[in-house]
């Protein structure tokens, strides 16, 4: 009889361990300060890397402190659509490749200002400006953008190295990037994971 009454006990007990295990909140996700404090009160384990943004040298003709990119702010709860668009956001360049982008804007914006300044927005010009600096046709598309603007995209190398700017009255921006996360090539995707 006594083998009976132990296993009872101890198939009453399985349920209230669980319960003790769950209560602890063992396998919970923990707010950003609650994590921040057990990561700082935890540090990494010796040997574990953690992942981090490369550190950028300034390039020729750069001031020392670049400017650092924009941050996002804080999504809604329940706000998915910076997960589900994530595939659109272009991977930033580092490095070597960094100043070579750098470079490259510079090289189409200078190429560029003197149509802005005559108010030249075709976008057949600023093909022909873009193609002017060595560019293979088929990687230079511009386009209209409104009245008084032309948008452009540049694959300027297989890396990809990617150029994006527009053209207006006001000003001639550009852009460098190294494509995206789900394809490759410089073209925006149009649908993601």
């Amino acid at each position: 009889m006594t083998i009976i009454r132990t296993t009872r006990v101890r198939r009453r007990m399985l349920p209230v361990a669980v319960l003790a295990v769950l209560a602890a909140g063992c396998g919970t996700q923990q707010s950003g300060d609650t994590a921040e404090a057990t990561r700082r009160s935890h540090p990494t384990p010796s040997g574990t890397s953690t992942p981090s943004t490369p550190a950028d040298s300034p390039c020729p003709g750069e001031s020392p402190t670049p400017t650092p990119p924009p941050t996002a702010g804080p999504a809604a709860s329940g706000d998915h659509y910076a997960e589900n668009h994530g595939f659109r956001v272009p991977f930033p360049l580092h490095g070597q490749r960094r100043c070579d982008g750098l470079t490259a804007v510079g090289r189409i914006e200078a190429a560029l200002e003197p149509l802005r300044k005559r108010g030249d927005f075709a976008p057949e010009h600023t093909r022909s400006a873009l193609t002017g600096l060595g560019y293979p046709a088929g990687k230079v598309r511009s386009y209209e953008n409104g009245p008084t603007g032309v948008g452009f995209l540049i694959e300027v190398d297989a890396s990809p190295l990617c150029v994006e700017g527009t053209m207006d009255r006001d000003s001639t921006r550009a852009e460098s990037f190294g494509g995206y996360p789900d394809h490759s090539g410089c073209e925006t995707p149009s649908g993601g994971h």
